[in-house]
């Protein structure tokens, strides 16, 4: 079965990722199935947007631990070879020449959270709960957009703790562009694109090269080129704990896995870590 499914509506593709029964997380054959749509649409006079969005409980969980945890991956060597095609994939999407809006719901993690980030715009449903809690797994994010979204030090406090945040605090750090309900998320995106829809695709184009350069001057894929070298160092590590959770998955299941890693951190905050995102 397909990982996505694609609809071209009037001027906007809109791309949907669809493992719902595993909260969209990003498996290999998504990935190749997202580069592939991503190559179609750009070349496609007929679209002038693209929509990301998801089916389901959640947009995204971030990259499917249990297939690599099956895979028994261990190495700088073979991790930087996946993390490679992670990171472009992520950045295919940021570089889209058309503009691009991210249309997300409930969980936000992880590779999820890139791919959204990756976008130019964000719609989010007032459930929506946006992170990057690699940490908690031993590694680290594969794209670091983070940084050049909302800033070092709110960057710093999320990626060295694992956090979630809500809808209205990503609204607020200037993370997505506008919180709305669940039954209207699409029809907010349908109202962004009428307002962009109308201009010519080549002044958008031009205009996402712009926006682009712009970006690129602050440095940013050197950044993310450097981050993905150090993370093949980082998931290669292969710590106790890493150990430890893959052996988990791979025995009783991503489940059981989740359960053992929050129930470390919930034992390390004590009565302090009651009641918080995990």
């Amino acid at each position: 079965m397909k990982t996505i499914t694609v609809e071209q509506v009037g001027p906007t593709r809109w791309i949907t990722l669809n493992r719902p029964d595993k909260l969209n997380a990003i498996n290999y054959d998504m990935v190749n199935e997202l580069r592939a749509e991503l190559n179609s649409a750009a070349v496609d006079d007929n679209t002038k947007v693209l929509v990301l969005t998801a089916n389901g409980r959640a947009f995204s969980s971030g990259y499917d631990l249990s297939e690599l945890a099956e895979d028994e991956i261990s190495g700088a060597l073979r991790w930087h070879g996946i993390l490679e095609d992670d990171v472009s994939l992520t950045m295919q999407l940021w570089s889209f020449p058309k503009p691009t809006i991210a249309a997300v719901h409930g969980w936000v993690l992880a590779g999820g959270c890139e791919l959204a980030m990756a976008c130019d715009m964000i719609i989010a449903t007032d459930k929506a709960k946006f992170g990057e809690p690699e940490v908690k797994y031993g590694s680290g994010p594969a794209t670091l957009l983070m940084p050049f979204v909302i800033g070092q030090k709110k960057t710093n406090e999320l990626l060295f703790t694992g956090d979630t945040i809500d809808a209205e605090e990503a609204l607020r750090i200037g993370l997505i562009n506008k919180v709305v309900t669940e039954e209207t998320l699409h029809d907010e995106v349908r109202a962004l694109i009428k307002k962009i829809a109308p201009t010519p695709l080549s002044t958008l184009r031009l205009t996402k090269i712009g926006l682009i350069r712009a970006q690129e001057a602050t440095g940013i894929r050197q950044a993310i080129s450097a981050n993905m070298d150090v993370s093949a160092i980082l998931n290669g590590s292969d710590s106790p704990e890493q150990k430890e959770f893959d052996d988990i998955v791979r025995k009783e299941g991503l489940k059981q896995a989740l359960a053992w890693r929050d129930a470390r951190f919930e034992e390390s905050l004590g009565d302090k870590g009651k009641g918080k995102d995990k």
